[in-house]
């Protein structure tokens, strides 16, 4: 490995600890923050199978960690919708409009945020309407990388907070990252140097979510809800931009 591939894996490394510390803290974020740097570091064909093999890590890590809270069943009725939506987006990510999808998505993440606060009981979604919010998620992951913000607000409806929060939506994204990495693999984006540094990177990613599952265990109810809820804001801002 030459210096510059060194320093580079380096910066990709610290980049994959902290945002995986703030993935564990607030159960988002560290996807959409993450994207840009894989970008500019590695291309962004390149950026979103290696995304996905981080991801891969630090979801597991934080179903493992979370373990005793989780919430199986809409596990479940999440997989159900994102499994085959994730695999039609990765077999498409080639010919995408990534640059609209985005802009497309930050809107919808500022407007939840417009809409949480206008109504800040809302009624709490059933169980199968998950498939649905896991259809919309699979397919946004596939194409952009990362959309886990957009189902923060729905997993929030229903109700949960802190460590079942973050475990049960560790879980669900874990089944859709395991499909898009099949997709990515038959559209020959799974390639060598995806592989080696997506594996070299689990060491900073795990590494942060056991950092991360520490500090939640500090934060109350209320500031777990303003984390997302500002993780939420950041996120639409950086995808209508354009990042």
């Amino acid at each position: 490995m030459s210096a510059g591939q060194l320093l580079t894996l380096c910066a990709a490394c610290l980049a994959a600890y902290g945002l995986a510390l703030l993935s564990s803290v607030a159960g988002f974020g560290g996807g959409v923050l993450l994207l840009p740097v894989f970008t500019a570091l590695f291309g962004l064909r390149a950026a979103v199978p290696m995304l996905t093999l981080t991801q891969l890590s630090s979801n597991a890590s934080r179903v493992w960690l979370n373990r005793r809270e989780l919430r199986w069943r809409l596990v479940g009725w999440f997989a159900l919708g994102a499994v085959p939506l994730a695999v039609a987006g990765g077999l498409a990510l080639a010919h995408a409009p990534l640059g609209a999808l985005k802009r497309l998505l930050g809107v919808f993440l500022l407007g939840v945020v417009v809409w949480r606060w206008r109504r800040p009981h809302p009624g709490r979604p059933a169980d199968p309407a998950f498939a649905a919010v896991g259809a919309a998620s699979g397919l946004g992951s596939a194409l952009l990388g990362s959309v886990g913000p957009l189902t923060a607000p729905f997993f929030l409806a229903y109700g949960l907070a802190r460590a079942a929060y973050i475990g049960t939506e560790a879980a669900s994204a874990l089944t859709m990252h395991l499909a898009k990495l099949a997709a990515y693999g038959a559209g020959d984006l799974i390639t060598g140097q995806v592989l080696v540094y997506g594996l070299a990177l689990t060491p900073a990613t795990l590494a942060g979510a056991w950092t991360g599952k520490r500090l939640l265990a500090r934060v109350s109810d209320r500031l777990f809800v303003r984390l997302v809820e500002a993780g939420l804001l950041i996120s639409g801002a950086l995808f209508l931009l354009g990042f």
